[in-house]
């Protein structure tokens, strides 16, 4: 069965905040200049926000920028930050730092406290309102070149595929979008982004881009305990010292509380397990309290970058544009990305509507020009430095980084990364951490946190989670590493199985409760383990995350 094949002047992967904000961006400019356009966004999420997952705190300067009239237009904004505390926790108690001895960038006066899914899902709204289509439930598997090398649009993933690799009696061969220019806004991690960086060699003159992981649960809480609009960040128990990491408590609206802990991926200790540290976090005399007498209505993972200026790729390649979390322009010490991912996609609309208006083909150079003219890298350049700091512990981290943000960035130095996954030590030379058992009502199991993140996958269809040499896992990473594998991994997808009298290890891969967060992808000491998109509409369904 051959490929159809639709035509538009834009193919937009991905319906996350960049990807949405280009998409209604392109069509206002459309509006406003007379000049029509066709706009495509592709969301391999069964619908749009289903696997959008962040704290989060948005600070609005770019959503501004882009819907002025945003809350008056119904916007799920209800929560203004009415307050906000940074924390710094012992293993038996902690503090509250003085407001005045926190950066600008630790305050959030005029932030809101959402949901980002449903904020997704009303930009939606807006674009389709707008002539934008859009299409969930089909994700956007290969990059489609014209015989000249230039990017000419993605093609779906085939659908009924089993897990044998051959085709089912429900076998669709996937679909080729082609388009004038082709957005990439996959979100941290993506695989096509990656397969774009090595055919264009985008990384060539960035820094390696460094990742943390971000897990979080979505709580009902007792109304008593409740402050609508309340923000509570913080850093210290359980990590220790030489582990970059903190927690954060956002207080919704209708009694909701967000909760979400987050780990660098260069952590060291193969005996570490990011899942486990937010667990016992939640145990602790602080922070406990809140939880008692309320319930746990959703969980969810996903990476985040942290790389900051230094590790942003060349943001264009003939025939498109890199976009949002695909480039990495999360602002570490505020823990915030939206506003600079909607910025990114809005920048990346302006170049390629003049393009197209004139006619153009060529390489939307005034993309990562108009980048550099604007906020968003000034904002990036002055906290360039906040989180390679940290690479030298947390003292001297905080110490420093506070004095880059007193400073905004004057610095003469530009401090470099390196990649996460060749930062662990190996297991001989590491203490195994021993985590507590889940209580079941303040702490949970990652089977149960799964199930509360509605994630499906087809099961009959081929391993989205590809080894490229199935040796490693027991032959290197098990000797080595104690295959870490089975404790990075949020949602126990990988597990180490032996036989009864403990001999015979096996690697299993239960790719069916993958949240998609990308960890493995990064972390993996030897990249070994590739993710790939699987059948569209497979994976987490947030409902308000």
């Amino acid at each position: 069965m051959e490929r159809e094949s639709m035509e538009y002047d834009v193919v937009i992967v991905g319906a996350g905040p960049s990807g949405l904000s280009a998409a209604i961006r392109l069509k206002q400019l459309a509006a406003e200049q007379e000049h029509e356009i066709s706009v495509c966004v592709l969301e391999k999420g069964s619908e749009v926000g289903a696997h959008i997952l962040s704290g989060a705190v948005l600070e609005p300067r770019a959503l501004n920028e882009l819907l002025p009239n945003a809350a008056e237009m119904g916007a799920p904004l209800h929560a203004p930050v009415t307050r906000d505390e940074f924390w710094m926790l012992s293993e038996t108690g902690g503090r509250k730092m003085p407001s005045w001895m926190l950066p600008p960038e630790s305050h959030n006066h005029g932030n809101i406290v959402i949901s980002l899914g449903n904020l997704c899902r009303w930009l939606a709204e807006q674009a389709e309102a707008l002539g934008v289509e859009i299409y969930p439930g089909f994700a956007a598997a290969e990059v489609l070149y014209h015989e000249d090398g230039r990017v000419k649009g993605v093609a779906t993933g085939d659908m009924g595929v089993g897990s044998d690799g051959e085709q089912t009696d429900n076998y669709q061969p996937g679909m080729e979008l082609h388009a004038t220019y082709t957005f990439v806004a996959e979100g941290v991690r993506g695989s096509l982004a990656k397969m774009l960086f090595e055919r264009f060699d985008l990384r060539a003159e960035c820094d390696p881009q460094t990742f943390g992981i971000g897990l979080k649960e979505l709580w009902e809480i007792d109304p008593a305990k409740h402050e609508k609009g309340l923000v509570l960040h913080g850093v210290g128990w359980p990590l220790d010292g030489e582990t970059y990491g903190g927690f954060f408590l956002y207080h919704l609206e209708d009694n909701q509380v967000s909760v979400g802990f987050v780990v660098a991926l260069d952590y060291k200790n193969p005996y570490l397990a990011p899942f486990e540290e937010f667990q016992r976090f939640k145990t602790h005399p602080k922070i406990r309290p809140f939880f008692e007498g309320g319930r746990r209505i959703a969980y969810g993972a996903r990476a985040i970058n942290e790389g900051g200026l230094q590790s942003i790729p060349k943001l264009t390649f003939p025939g498109g544009a890199i976009i949002g979390c695909s480039a990495g322009f999360l602002n570490v010490p505020k823990i915030k990305g939206i506003h600079g991912a909607m910025k990114s996609g809005m920048l990346a609309a302006e170049a390629a509507f003049a393009a197209l208006k004139e006619g153009r083909t060529d390489e939307l150079t005034a993309y990562p020009e108009a980048f550099r003219q604007s906020w968003l890298h000034k904002e990036l350049k002055t906290i360039r430095n906040v989180r390679p700091w940290f690479k030298r512990g947390r003292w001297v981290g905080m110490a420093m980084a506070g004095l880059e943000m007193m400073l905004r960035g004057r610095t003469p130095w530009t401090l470099r990364h390196h990649t996460d996954h060749d930062s662990l030590r190996k297991a001989s030379d590491s203490k195994p951490i021993d985590y507590p058992k889940p209580d079941g009502v303040i702490t949970f199991d990652r089977l149960s946190s799964v199930y509360l993140s509605n994630t499906s996958h087809e099961e009959n269809q081929p391993v989205h989670l590809r080894l490229k040499d199935a040796s490693v896992p027991i032959a290197h990473n098990l000797v080595e590493f104690d295959e870490p594998a089975q404790r990075y991994c949020p949602a126990g997808v990988y597990e180490v199985v032996r036989d009864e009298d403990g001999s015979n290890p096996r690697f299993v891969i239960n790719a069916q409760n993958c949240v998609h967060c990308k960890t493995c992808d990064i972390k993996d000491p030897t990249q070994n383990i590739v993710w790939t998109v699987p059948e569209g509409g497979g994976g987490p369904n947030y409902p308000n995350m």
